[in-house]
């Protein structure tokens, strides 16, 4: 496996997933390895790297910030850094099986889709979105039906409140992470920055 490695820094595990902050530095190839997982990879910095397959054949890779990426498992290779700022990526291995989403007793409509928010990958084991807040603006009461993980792109206060009332405000800076289990019933509103984000949803 690539993971883990003094280049990554293990964020979060659990039963459905494991999620590392990764950078290339340049000139620091890793060993050559084989992905055990499926990946979700979001990409803070796309800085070129240098690719090299078990058969000696090597490309270069650059990719624009905010870059996602679904890779299968299985992938063999070495990745070296060859510029002066590394890439880094929040790269998530989908360890578990399908789970199939709950049902939904809470009367309010579902987590997504929802306004704003683009699909930009789905298949048999995830549903990935890209979501940017309204400064002022509520999200609206909704219901959680599947785990999901959470990349931040950018930095913002978001106010959280529950169904009887309680809000609590959590300030997100750009690449923080965090894993959200299903069955939560919450509306969100930006109360100060820009943020954006890119919500994984597990099946």
């Amino acid at each position: 496996m690539r993971f883990p490695g003094k280049a990554a820094v293990q964020l979060l595990d659990n039963a459905r997933v494991t999620m590392w902050d990764v950078t290339w530095p340049k000139g620091k190839p890793s060993p050559l390895h084989r992905h055990r997982y499926d990946l979700v990879g979001v990409y803070l910095v796309g800085s070129p790297i240098r690719v090299t397959l078990p058969d000696g054949t090597a490309r270069e890779s650059t990719v624009e910030p905010g870059f996602i990426l679904y890779q299968r498992e299985a992938v063999t290779h070495i990745e070296e850094g060859i510029a002066s700022i590394p890439r880094h990526a929040i790269l998530t291995d989908i360890k578990g099986g399908p789970i199939a989403a709950i049902e939904n007793p809470s009367g309010q409509p579902a987590a997504f889709p929802r306004e704003g928010a683009r699909q930009a990958v789905d298949n048999e084991k995830v549903t990935i979105w890209e979501y940017a807040w309204t400064l002022g603006k509520s999200t609206g009461m909704h219901f959680h039906d599947k785990d999901a993980f959470v990349v931040f792109q950018s930095d913002g206060e978001l106010k959280s409140t529950t169904p009887d009332g309680k809000s609590e405000i959590t300030k997100y800076k750009r690449g923080d992470s965090r894993f959200s289990p299903r069955g939560r019933v919450h509306s969100e509103e930006l109360v100060s920055g820009s943020l954006r984000a890119v919500i994984t949803e597990l099946k």
